[in-house]
């Protein structure tokens, strides 16, 4: 029996949640990660980017589809990446900054990534408390509670902070479900970077691939830092496709929201209280989170608890009806185990 105390696992690791608590890898229902359950298809990626180092024409088509599909400033550069995490921990290496404040809780790779360069880093609970530093990091919508900020407050804030040679990085990795609130139209703009991920509304994590829109000045210095071939061949044929599927990206959308808001009945009905979210997850408060999120686990659904907030725990959007019916029968069997159904 596993100590309802033991510190939760991180997102998306199956090996870890296997070992621990002993259902083969198979069997799990992942939703422990904001990622869409339902991804676009990645048949009929070619050979050719396969077999070749990705060439000029390739990371060009993928670069226009990226500024055409987010809707990116002509005047803005767009960098492409393996990965947003890759851009997060790049930015420290090239910004001389006396000190960096991100907003939190929030993603814990942006502070970690700061203080790995020996940069001064603070955490703060909004904007106002951070709007002195050199750098002010800003996650929207934020994971995991989904607070947004509307695009005209950042912006101005963009501005003032650009004029006396100071940054505001926009992380949108969860704003493809709220295009209305992305600054990527304003990018370019002195002090702004603004950070897109593609896998997690696509549904292909492991493509690994995100971008930065960002002044082109820097925009130059990132790409240079990055090197050659940053995104493979795959990735980046495969990106620019989906990018540029209208279609499918907005059957997407109604699909999340239509399976967020069935999400919450779902927990109306087990007494969980929502506290926030996006439509590619939702956060939860509960007073006993963390024996819920054991004894869940237990039955093989892995969630995302956080140690530092016992009482939250996010999940994952179930990617069809026999994932739902699997997780509330679940929850149901937990929080009878629990005693607090």
């Amino acid at each position: 029996m596993i100590d309802d105390d033991a510190l939760p696992i991180h997102g998306g690791d199956l090996a870890a949640a296997e070992a621990r608590y002993g259902v083969p890898r198979a069997e799990w229902l992942d939703l422990s990660t904001g990622i869409n359950p339902n991804p676009y298809p990645v048949a009929g990626v070619s050979a050719a980017a396969w077999g070749a180092l990705p060439d000029a024409a390739r990371n060009e088509a993928l670069l226009a589809a990226a500024r055409a599909g987010y809707g990116v400033a002509a005047a803005a550069a767009v960098v492409a990446a393996p990965g947003t995490q890759a851009l997060i921990q790049w930015l420290p290496r090239l910004i001389a900054a006396p000190g960096v404040a991100v907003v939190s809780p929030t993603y814990g790779e942006h502070a970690a990534a700061w203080a790995a360069c020996g940069l001064p880093v603070r955490e703060v609970a909004g904007i106002e408390a951070g709007d002195d530093a050199a750098v002010l990091v800003v996650v929207n919508p934020n994971n995991p509670d989904g607070r947004a900020y509307e695009a005209l407050d950042l912006l101005r804030r963009a501005e003032r902070r650009g004029r006396d040679g100071r940054w505001l990085i926009v992380d949108e990795a969860f704003c493809d479900v709220t295009p209305e609130i992305s600054l990527a139209r304003h990018a370019g703009i002195p002090g702004l970077i603004v950070l897109r991920s593609f896998g997690k509304f696509f549904g292909l994590a492991g493509a690994r691939l995100g971008f930065a829109l960002c002044p082109p000045e820097f925009g130059a210095r990132l790409a240079a830092a990055m090197g050659p071939w940053a995104v493979s061949g795959p990735a980046a044929e495969l990106g620019a496709r989906a990018l540029a599927d209208r279609p499918w990206i907005s059957a997407a959308r109604r699909e999340l929201a239509a399976m967020a808001a069935r999400l919450d009945d779902l927990f109306a009905r087990c007494g969980l209280t929502v506290a926030g979210g996006t439509d590619l997850f939702r956060l939860t408060h509960f007073e006993a989170s963390l024996a819920l999120y054991h004894a869940l686990a237990r039955q093989g659904v892995l969630v995302r608890a956080f140690a530092a907030r016992p009482e939250w725990l996010r999940f994952g959007l179930p990617g069809n009806s026999a994932a739902f019916d699997r997780l509330e029968h679940a929850l149901h069997a937990a929080m009878d185990e629990t005693g607090r159904f």
